[in-house]
């Protein structure tokens, strides 16, 4: 699958965002190795905290359904951006828990616009579990 599939299936999963407060959709898909895909959307709550972003969703969606670190490929965000989307820093350290540091990670926006980039560059000094 290339970017700008996954990067599409990300816009789909958009459509599923909970975003009565901010009006901040945006949607996420998790590439995995044998090519299955989980998509999450961000999901808003009225107290703040309690809000899960789309990226976190998918990562999660597809760690219930058994995969684990060694399975993730390649991750899409998407959201009506100027610029590429990019993540906030809470989705940035779960990256750096989760995923390897030169998997790709695709921002687009919904105007075909796409940067890659990967976890070490996202968090050149992430704080790991190395650091315990």
């Amino acid at each position: 699958m290339d970017k700008e599939q996954l990067m599409s299936l990300a816009i789909e999963a958009r459509d599923l965002s909970y975003s009565p407060y901010s009006h901040f959709a945006v949607g996420a898909a998790l590439l995995c190795t044998d090519g299955t895909v989980y998509v999450g959307a961000n999901i808003e709550n009225s107290s703040y905290p309690l809000c899960m972003c789309a990226e976190r969703n998918a990562i999660y969606n597809a760690m219930m359904h058994g995969k684990t670190t060694d399975d993730f490929a390649a991750l899409a965000v998407v959201a009506d951006t100027d610029g590429p989307c990019t993540p906030c820093g809470a989705c940035r350290q779960v990256f750096a828990e989760l995923f390897a540091e030169d998997m790709p990670i695709y921002m687009g926006n919904l105007e075909g616009e796409i940067q890659e980039t990967n976890t070490k560059e996202l968090v050149p000094f992430a704080f790991t579990g190395d650091a315990l």
